[in-house]
């Protein structure tokens, strides 16, 4: 089928295939946009040629190190040059990157360390003293590691380990990067959060990655030369593949090491940052920032965010300040984000504000480079699109994992009927929008109804004084389990309990307006996720 009658001498070569790899972005580049601005970290600036050599001399000096094709290169480092040069520059070896989040334990680094079998990591200053203590714990022979100071953060270095720039000075700019054979090749392993467990490896490869770059280039609808401010931690998705797509279009990459409002906003007035991705955490730290942390600017900032469903409110809050948000969505498993809330103006155009922020909150439609995304039931058939009945988001497509590392059995699992199995759960609109509804970890069964810890939370984000809200099941005697809610106050802001209650009456059932509220600071990743296995915790000790 799709054969035609006569291929004699139709057959792939060199000159009409070539494996497909993000690699080739910055190789072009390199000629393309020699002279033009590729990373900025304060008074860091290179261009692309530059970029390029150091990638080269990064990759040249890690084969010089022993490592080999198919070996795992390790990092832990915050979104700075390096952290980007390692995304080239250890595949461009043959190796695999695994990015380590700067935010584990010590146990949980060792694993990492061992369950990869890292050959070689690089090392922030600030982070030395977690990986040495992981490396000491490990059962097999620890990672080399090359040390990356950052003296103007505050970070110079140690004197332990011999350091990034020496240890690159050693590689050669004309080495020749060994691009893949097979696009089918790993390019990186991820681990999972691990909330639950030891976290799972998840391998990426050089099509899924590839393809990511040139999806989100149409849904983010970008042109040459954007500025774009890597606030996605690189150790997360990849920093969902940004860094990997910036050469593609001569952008501008900013390396962002600490996040705060006040950065953000410096970046966006002084460089002139047109996108940047995060976590809802990330907006409402915008929309929260004093008058002394903002600045004025003149231009719209494109903004993806992703994480947990954002708050409507503070939808509608941020698109006052200038930024233009797009909702998408996605897991470490399918290389970031994936689906997207395209704008339908022919719908949308007449809303109002509040009804505009609810349907721009939606998860949205497939991207470009995904084949289907849907909502289907447990026995794998699609769900009415009634936006109210529940089934699981399902996934298909080419920004899919390869799979768990060293565990086909969660593969297989993983995989059931030929669709990723994400663990969310949804609802999908008759135009084909999905909607979370939750995590189905997250939602909370009382006497018998499903009560979505989504749509209270936002419902309490609408409140004035919350600043942030999170919602888990408390066990009840009477109902199984009821809704608790974890609430941290604005700065200044004062609220009660019954005050709060009573407010989510005035829109939710009465059975879904949380019974018991706490005001504290909410426990988060590196990433700006709030850790609902922590408060599940402590709900269960009220």
């Amino acid at each position: 089928m799709g054969w035609m009658s006569d291929e004699t001498g139709l057959e792939k070569c060199a000159a009409n295939y070539v494996p497909l790899t993000p690699l080739s972005h910055l190789r072009r580049a390199a000629d393309v946009f020699a002279n033009r601005t590729a990373v900025v970290y304060g008074d860091h600036r290179v261009t692309y040629a530059q970029y390029y050599a150091r990638c080269t001399r990064l990759a040249s000096a890690l084969e010089g190190a022993g490592v080999q094709s198919g070996h795992v290169v390790a990092t832990l480092l915050p979104n700075t040059p390096a952290q980007a040069e390692a995304h080239f520059g250890v595949p461009a070896c043959g190796g695999v990157l695994n990015t380590i989040n700067t935010r584990l334990d010590v146990d949980t680094v060792a694993y990492i360390f061992d369950h990869g079998g890292a050959a070689l990591v690089l090392v922030d200053t600030q982070f030395l003293d977690l990986a040495e203590a992981a490396i000491a714990r490990m059962e097999n022979t620890g990672p080399k590691i090359i040390e990356v100071p950052d003296a103007a953060a505050g970070f110079p270095p140690s004197g332990r380990h011999t350091t990034y720039d020496d240890f690159t000075a050693g590689g050669d700019e004309t080495y020749r990067w060994k691009m893949p054979t097979d696009e089918w090749e790993s390019l990186a392993l991820n681990y999972t959060s691990g909330t639950t467990g030891r976290p799972k490896g998840v391998v990426y490869h050089h099509r899924g990655a590839y393809l990511m770059t040139m999806g989100t280039v149409i849904s983010w609808r970008m042109v040459l030369h954007p500025v774009f401010m890597q606030i996605v931690p690189l150790f997360h998705c990849n920093g969902w593949n940004h860094t990997w797509l910036m050469p593609l279009i001569g952008g501008t990459l900013v390396c962002a090491r600490d996040i705060t409002a006040k950065a953000i906003f410096d970046a966006i007035a002084d460089e002139g940052v047109t996108h940047f991705g995060g976590a809802p955490i990330v907006l409402n730290m915008m929309v929260n920032a004093t008058a002394q942390e903002q600045r004025d600017f003149s231009h719209v900032v494109e903004v993806f965010t992703a994480g947990a469903p954002p708050a409507p409110a503070t939808l509608g809050k941020i698109e006052a300040l200038g930024f233009n948000v797009t909702h998408v969505y996605g897991l470490t498993e399918t290389y970031g984000h994936v689906t997207e809330c395209i704008w339908r103006e022919e719908d949308w155009g007449a809303l109002d504000k509040a009804a505009l922020a609810t349907v721009k909150s939606r998860q949205g439609v497939a991207m470009p480079m995904m084949e289907e995304i849907t909502v289907m039931d447990n026995t794998m058939t699609h769900i009415a699109r009634d936006a109210s009945t529940q089934g699981e988001i399902m996934i298909r497509g080419n920004s899919v994992m390869k799979g768990y590392f060293k565990n086909p059995q969660a593969t297989a699992e993983a995989f059931k009927g030929g669709f990723f199995h994400s663990g969310d759960l949804a609802v999908q609109h008759g135009d084909g929008y999905i909607q979370i509804a939750d995590r189905a970890k997250d939602i909370i069964i009382s006497g018998g109804e499903n009560i979505s810890s989504v749509e209270i939370e936002g419902t309490l984000m609408g409140h004035d004084a919350v600043m942030l809200a999170a919602v888990v099941a408390k066990p009840d005697e009477k109902w199984g389990e009821v809704p608790c809610a974890f609430v941290e106050l604005k700065q200044g802001a004062d609220v009660d309990e019954a005050t709060l209650i009573a407010f989510t009456r005035e829109t939710l059932a009465g059975f879904k307006a949380p019974k018991k509220i706490v005001f504290q600071e909410l426990p988060k990743t590196s990433t700006g996720k709030i850790q609902k296995f922590e408060l599940r915790k402590l709900a269960a000790a009220l």
